[in-house]
């Protein structure tokens, strides 16, 4: 039995947790008799509803104290495989790599933030993934990159073989897709959204380089004084600072944040905005912005890591820490209508190239070749 660990997807950790879900619901599509999933439920982790049903192994431990047992356990040489004796094949979604003796093992890489950002990570987390992260990619036999932009990352700072590595590209859930008007409609009234503004999907960290966003809007309100900017995501860390400079400016009425939205309602959300908009200094794929584009969203995204290949020639890009340049890039596609139009037509083209299906049968590929050279 193939095992494949969701416990991102139990405890809703964002852009892990969709990820998990999604893979595994493709992976059981394809070929059902061949996958068990695998979770650490802790004190009160939901397993989707999507899963429920499905040939399961699970344990209840703090999300803190397993981490902590699997690190030592893999520097003392200790296997696990009791939690899945029937296990043939390992793929841990997240970047937690249970050990199994003499089994072979996946580990998806989403992104190496806590190396090159440090100062954006708490600090407890950053001392975990900097030790353990290189130890997992190294035990493993088999690496999932989500990006080339991650794949060079993992290469030139752990030293791996990029044979080793193998890119499989995310893909927005299917009920990303252009609302009807009503549904719009529905959305604006239940959130009270203003009439024109910006949208920014994604969890409020420092590394979304929010703060620059805020510097950009105000540049464009010197012209467009009703246009506001709703950010749609939980919080994650480190955002004390960013929320208390949004009360200290007075710009409550203008940059609003709508905490978690339920996926349902995340299209029309979408699609109700003037213009999405993604700063990040770093994204190990960057999924909001297929999310955008599969809605009918145009999409203004910084240059960095893996955005282009994510947008392809659909978004419009600006550089990162170039407020000026993030500003007018977003005046413009706010003001010509024809390039507006054909972005959003180009990103619709671009979304569709990108299928949860392919990603699944990419991904039984890789299974199969390291179950062949077992």
């Amino acid at each position: 039995m193939i095992y494949v660990d969701v416990s991102a997807a139990v405890h809703a950790r964002a852009g892990l947790g969709r990820y998990s879900e999604k893979l595994v619901t493709a992976l059981l599509d394809a070929q059902p008799e061949r996958f068990a999933i695998f979770y650490n439920q802790g004190r009160d982790g939901q397993l989707p509803d999507t899963l429920r049903g499905v040939e399961e192994k699970h344990i209840r431990l703090g999300y803190k104290p397993w981490r902590m047992a699997v690190l030592l356990a893999h520097l003392s040489q200790i296997s696990f495989r009791r939690l899945v004796p029937d296990v043939r094949l390992f793929h841990s979604t997240e970047h937690l790599l249970m050990p199994l003796r003499n089994t072979p093992t996946i580990l998806t890489v989403h992104d190496l933030i806590y190396k090159l950002y440090p100062a954006y990570h708490k600090k407890l987390n950053y001392w975990y993934l900097n030790l353990a992260m290189p130890l997992f990619c190294r035990r493993t036999r088999g690496i999932i990159a989500v990006s080339e932009a991650t794949k060079r990352d993992v290469v030139e700072y752990y030293g791996i073989d990029p044979a080793k590595i193998h890119v499989v590209y995310e893909a927005a859930a299917a009920h990303f897709k252009p609302p009807k008007p009503a549904e719009i409609d529905r959305v604006r009234r239940q959130y009270d959204l203003p009439e024109r503004f910006l949208i920014h999907l994604g969890t409020i960290e420092p590394r979304k380089n929010l703060d620059r966003l805020v510097d950009a809007l105000q540049m464009v309100r010197q012209e467009d004084e009703n246009l506001s900017l709703i950010l749609a995501g939980a919080r994650g860390w480190l955002y004390d600072d960013f929320l208390a400079r949004i009360a200290a400016e007075g710009l409550e009425n203008v940059v609003r944040p709508l905490g978690w939205v339920d996926d349902a309602d995340l299209p029309g959300v979408i699609a109700a905005a003037s213009l999405a908009v993604q700063p990040s200094l770093y994204e190990g794929f960057g999924l909001p912005v297929l999310e955008h584009m599969a809605c009918g969203q145009v999409v203004a995204a910084s240059n960095s890591s893996s955005h282009p290949e994510v947008g392809g020639q659909a978004a419009a890009y600006f550089e990162a820490t170039d407020t000026r340049e993030m500003a007018a890039v977003i005046q413009r596609l706010l003001r010509e209508k024809g390039e507006y139009t054909r972005r959003r037509q180009s990103g619709l083209e671009q979304a569709q190239r990108f299928s949860w299906q392919r990603a699944a049968q990419e991904t039984i590929k890789i299974y199969d070749q390291l179950l062949t050279n077992s």
